[in-house]
């Protein structure tokens, strides 16, 4: 019986941007296996690409109860995970008011401000002389002064801003235990922001979202420092910090690659489609959700009250679904990945990491046409933070 499976300890891989061959070994022989994080109670891991969307989608399964829980985790601590904490009707209701003023059509206006921008980081790096940092001069850089710029942060309180992003990205400072520290730190200056728009309206994000209402409804004072601190801050700064190297580094090891994206620059959207499935963003199967009946999983029994971990990286290289799944194909049509989530709790602010992902590529490959790495790949060390994982410093020259 399936409860009596063997509990294996995870995650797998946490050594660079690999993905374990235990995930395929398992999607094979035992798509729903039995693990136990460093933190927590044990775990059902989903592998195979239709389980993982069913576990993400279908209402027999809660995150919302998980809340409180002695959930499987990386870190000793529980930090409230906001939105993505909530089930419908809650999550429901939420998610629409937000995505009023969360729309692609705003996401897309933003394009040239964030091509200026990345331009403008490139020519500080070219500055600067022949080498540079991506992790510390790029990728924490460009995405902490978009969300500032879409909020509407005050400049002169941005460094504020990316120093509370380095906390959750940097692995030393998440085992140090202070997110809650920096959690508090954030969520008082939010609502400093958000009490100045109540008094004050502006056109900004964080405008747009205290006044977003329907039929009579709104967003509370709690909601709206949730979502647009650590929501916005992990979501839509920690993602791109971390995703972007990795992507660069992706491509400087992998020649015929790099040639190929400078060739065909028009495949660049396919292209960062591509890398956000094979390169895993995730440091592992994260956010369990909670059975509330029993489901069964072909052979397999997950009774009332199991958390289930669904690895989204796994069904990313689900055979059934994806051609080839080992290869990086820059041109692959068929594209369902799931590394932005799935169902109601797909990332709000994917259409805006993905832009961000697009245009920082397009200049780096374009502006600096011999770039490629400083050190031998071997040396690049890794960090593992809170939620996401990517190189600790890339250095690169030109």
């Amino acid at each position: 019986m399936s409860t009596e499976k063997r509990i294996r300890d995870y995650p797998f891989d946490m050594e660079d941007i690999s993905v374990s061959a235990q995930y395929a070994r398992l999607r094979e022989d035992e798509p729903m296996s039995r693990v136990r994080l460093p933190f927590g109670e044990p775990s059902w891991l989903a592998t195979r690409y239709d389980d993982v969307k069913l576990v993400m989608t279908d209402p027999r399964f809660s995150r919302a109860i998980a809340q409180g829980l002695d959930q499987p985790r990386l870190r000793s601590q529980l930090v409230g995970d906001g939105i993505m904490g909530m089930d419908p009707p809650d999550h429901t209701r939420l998610r629409k008011l937000v995505g009023k003023a969360f729309t692609a059509r705003r996401m897309e206006k933003m394009r040239a401000e964030v091509r200026g921008l990345a331009s403008r980081i490139v020519d500080d790096m070219v500055a600067g002389g022949q080498s540079a940092d991506i992790v510390e001069d790029f990728a924490r850089l460009l995405p902490v002064t978009v969300i500032c710029d879409l909020l509407g942060v005050p400049f002169e309180d941005r460094h504020v801003f990316r120093r509370w992003t380095e906390g959750v990205t940097n692995d030393e400072t998440a085992k140090a235990d202070v997110l809650f520290e920096i959690g508090g730190e954030l969520d008082d200056y939010m609502a400093g922001l958000v009490a100045q728009r109540r008094k004050e309206p502006t056109d900004d994000l964080l405008g747009a979202l205290v006044y977003a209402r329907d039929n009579g409804d709104k967003l509370d004072d709690t909601e709206l420092i949730a979502l647009a601190g650590a929501g916005l801050l992990t979501g839509g700064v920690e993602t791109v910090a971390s995703a972007l190297p990795s992507f660069v580094y992706t491509l400087l090891t992998r020649p015929e690659l790099l040639k190929r994206l400078r060739e065909e620059p028009e495949l660049l959207p396919t292209a960062v489609e591509e890398l956000l499935r094979y390169v895993p963003i995730n440091t592992s199967a994260m956010f369990a959700r909670y059975a509330l009946e029993d489901v069964w999983f072909r052979d397999t029994l997950v009774r009332t009250g199991d958390p289930v971990l669904p690895a989204l990286h796994a069904a990313n290289r689900d055979p059934e679904v994806f051609d080839d799944p080992e290869t990086i194909d820059l041109a692959r049509a068929h594209n369902p990945h799931v590394t932005f989530g799935h169902g109601p709790h797909h990332c709000i602010g994917a259409q805006l990491a993905r832009m961000e992902l697009q245009e920082s590529l397009r200049e780096l490959l374009t502006r600096l046409p011999d770039l490629r790495l400083a050190d031998p790949p071997e040396s690049i060390q890794w960090k593992f933070g809170v939620i996401v994982r990517g190189p600790a410093e890339l250095r690169v020259t030109w």
